[in-house]
């Protein structure tokens, strides 16, 4: 393997000024700069990363932690970042949390240990005490996706708000008044986000939010699962079910289908998080689409604004509305002519008109609260 001796001599310059050149150095003329590259190429010489991070104290490495691997919204996310990352020259550790605060304070400490330059965390839970420390001591940090509040870290996130007003305004104009959701923890910022948007929105059509039409879930299928039970269990089951995440969605699918049940038919189902397998499922889910891969890419940008020492900008970005068949809909789309979007006339404001054909004898007032009965 060539030595940057090898790369000195075969370009006829000091080993110093060979030096000066991989690091950037701006003494080092055109001339030379181009002599070192061609020597480079020529000898296949690669730099050796961990003697250039004790000059520069940088490693060119970013780490991310994620809420969970398995999550296929998380999946999409860490792609996305790897890739903006690789395009301005740095390399990502990952590591998964799985929701328990005590594995991401050990990753983040491996990845510190591992000298990173910044780091990006989707926070589980409230937190966690490592990862608290690592933000109050400084480490160049973002928080994407989930955020924790007092703490002054960069946040990168999706608004669904409108997105989520959309939804009621479309469930409603399909004669749906019975509407209950499966929230996410109640501890992380999109748990109880999603939660409060869906009751603002249900507000705005003279609809409440009974307790026993909110399932508590932890962004897992099977919680997503238990939850449906639950509901289908209830004196005056909901008319629909909003899951505040897809695999929770895809539990609630499974938890209709045990009882011989159909969607929309005999309930429907609307789901946060769009994903590809949405639209392969029978119905095709109607969903909110996070912009995921903007996200990424926006996060890391904001990282690497906080390692040169500079601010970096918090980014918030819209989700929005893809209607599809799991809601009752006449005939719904996952292609972009099937997306409502929160900036679309009528979609926000004023009370939708309702079809004949969709109110389906329901009760047009607010569902009175109900005990949630034993499965």
């Amino acid at each position: 393997m060539a030595s940057i001796k090898d790369v000195a001599a075969e370009a006829g310059l000091s080993v110093a000024t060979v030096s000066r050149a991989l690091n950037g150095h701006p003494s080092v003329s055109p001339a030379a700069r181009h002599r070192v590259r061609a020597a480079v190429e020529s000898l296949g010489y690669r730099p050796n990363a961990v003697a250039r991070s004790l000059r520069t104290d940088q490693t060119r490495t970013l780490g991310l932690v994620i809420s969970d691997v398995m999550n296929p919204y998380f999946t999409e996310l860490a792609r996305s970042v790897e890739e903006e990352a690789r395009a301005l020259g740095y390399s990502v550790v990952i590591g998964n949390a799985d929701e328990r605060p005590d594995l991401q304070d050990h990753h983040v400490t491996t990845l510190l240990d591992r000298r990173i330059d910044g780091l990006l965390v989707s926070p589980t839970d409230g937190g966690s005490p490592g990862m608290l420390d690592a933000a109050r001591a400084g480490t160049p940090m973002v928080f994407v996706d989930r955020w924790i509040p007092g703490v002054d870290v960069p946040v990168v996130r999706s608004d669904g708000r409108a997105a989520v007003r959309d939804l009621v305004a479309h469930l409603h104009g399909l004669g749906h008044r019975r509407l209950a959701i499966i929230a996410g923890p109640a501890a992380t910022t999109t748990g109880r986000e999603r939660v409060d948007a869906f009751r603002e929105a249900l507000g705005a059509y003279g609809l409440s939010l009974p307790g026993a039409y909110i399932g508590q879930g932890d962004f897992q299928a099977e919680s997503g699962r238990r939850a449906t039970e639950c509901f289908l269990d209830l004196p005056e089951p909901p008319d629909v079910v909003f899951a505040a995440d897809n695999l929770m969605a895809l539990g609630a699918l499974d938890a209709v289908r045990a009882r011989g049940l159909r969607v929309p038919e005999d309930i429907a189902l609307a789901a946060f998080d769009d994903i590809p397998w949405f639209v392969h499922t029978d119905p095709p889910v109607t969903a909110i689409a996070q912009p995921t891969r903007d996200l990424g890419r926006a996060a890391v940008r904001a990282l690497v604004e906080r390692i040169a020492g500079r601010a970096g900008e918090s980014v918030t970005l819209p989700a929005r509305l893809v209607v599809r068949r799991s809601c009752g809909e006449p005939g719904g789309s996952g292609e972009p002519g099937g997306s409502r979007r929160s900036d679309e006339p009528g979609r926000s404001g004023g009370r939708p008109t309702e079809s004949p054909s969709s109110v389906r004898n329901r009760p047009t007032e607010s569902p009175s609260p109900v005990q949630r009965s034993t499965p």
